[in-house]
C-alpha cells in the first residue's frame, strides 16, 4: 500500500509490475478471500509499524470521529484491512473475478449519458471508484483524470479493461496541459472524470468545512465544470460485502446564471456535503493517507 503524510502523495499501488502480474494470474484460480485472510495477519500488522500514513489515520479516528486511544488503534487497523481488500478487488476484476453491484442514482446518470452536452463526475479517495469506471456504460466517451506515475501494470491493465468500456485515460502533467485536454473533450461532448478532494499542481483552494474542521479541497475541478455551465455528478463507490460494491450517483447543484465565483463556491458546497454524507456512512474507506485537515 501506498501511503504518505503529506499531501503530495505519490498516489502509486505498492509492489512492482512482476509482483502485480503474479498477483492477477494468481486471483485467477485462488478465491480473494485467501488473500484477504493473508494481508489482515501478515501484511497489515507491518503496514501499521513502518508506514507513516497508520499514524495519519490514527489521527482521523481520534480527531475527526473522537475514538478512545484504544479504539481509534482499531480502528486504523479496520480501515487499512479494507484498504487492502479494495486493492486486491482491482486486481482480481482484472483477473476477470465478478463482484455484485448495487447502484443509487442510476437513472441520473443515463439522463445525462443520453445527452448531446457533455458532464463532469466528481469523485474522491474514498471506497472504490474504479469500479465504476468498468460498471457504466455511456454512449460517449468518458476521459478519466488518472495520476502519471502509477505503475505500468496498473495502466496496462487499466488500459485493457477501460478500452472495453469506451474510457480514455488523461494523465496529470506538471505543466497543467491535462486542463486543456479536458476542457476539449467537454466541448466534444464527452464525459470528464475527476477527482475533487485532493491538491495536485496548483495551489489554488477552496476552504470548506469537512467533518467539523476546515479543509482544503482543489479549486481546478470546479473551475472546470463551472467554465461553460455543465452538469455535475458525483460518483462514490463502497465496498458493502467480500463480494459486492454499492455505487451512488448524486446530482450536485449550483446556479448556472449565477456569477461565476457563485457557482464555484455553489459547486463545491454541493460536493463536500455530498462527500461528508458518504464518509459518514463509511468512515473506514476513508483513504487519504495524509493529513487532511487544517486543524491538526
Amino acid at each position: 500500500m501506498a501511503e504518505s503524510e503529506n499531501s503530495k502523495w505519490a498516489g502509486t499501488t505498492f509492489g512492482t509490475s512482476w509482483m502485480h502480474c503474479v498477483l492477477i494470474k494468481m486471483l485467477r484460480w485462488v478465491d480473494v478471500r485467501v488473500l484477504y485472510a493473508f494481508v489482515a495477519v501478515f501484511v497489515v500488522p507491518v503496514t501499521l509499524i513502518v508506514s507513516p500514513g497508520a499514524r495519519v489515520i490514527y489521527h482521523y479516528f481520534r480527531r475527526i470521529w473522537h475514538q478512545s486511544v484504544l479504539h481509534a488503534a482499531w480502528s486504523t487497523y479496520r480501515n487499512h484491512y479494507v484498504f487492502s481488500q479494495v486493492i486486491i478487488d482491482r486486481f482480481a476484476i482484472w483477473a476477470g473475478k465478478k463482484y455484485n453491484i448495487i447502484t443509487e442514482g442510476h437513472e441520473i446518470y443515463q439522463k445525462l449519458a443520453s445527452q448531446s452536452d457533455g458532464f463532469v463526475q466528481m469523485s474522491a479517495h474514498v471506497g472504490n471508484y474504479e469500479v465504476a469506471g468498468y460498471h457504466f456504460k455511456a454512449g460517449k466517451t468518458l476521459n478519466a483524470l488518472v495520476y502519471a506515475g502509477e505503475k505500468a501494470t496498473v495502466m496496462t491493465n487499466r488500459d485493457k479493461m477501460f478500452a472495453e468500456m469506451n474510457i480514455r485515460m488523461i494523465a496529470t502533467s506538471n505543466d497543467m496541459s491535462h486542463v486543456f485536454a479536458l476542457d476539449n473533450a467537454l466541448t466534444s461532448g464527452e464525459i470528464v472524470s475527476m477527482p475533487a478532494d485532493r491538491m495536485f499542481g496548483s495551489a489554488k483552494c477552496v476552504i470548506k468545512e469537512f467533518l467539523g474542521k476546515e479543509a482544503k479541497f482543489p479549486l481546478g475541478p470546479f473551475n472546470i465544470a463551472t467554465m461553460r455551465g455543465y452538469s455535475v455528478i458525483a460518483i462514490n463507490v463502497f465496498k458493502t460485502k467480500w463480494n459486492a460494491f454499492k455505487i451512488y450517483v448524486t446530482e450536485l447543484p449550483y446556479d448556472k446564471d449565477a456569477s461565476r465565483r457563485e457557482q464555484v463556491a455553489q459547486l463545491s458546497e454541493a460536493y463536500v456535503r455530498e462527500l461528508e454524507k458518504r464518509v459518514k456512512q463509511y468512515p473506514y474507506q476513508w483513504f487519504n493517507f495524509f493529513e487532511f485537515w487544517e486543524d491538526r
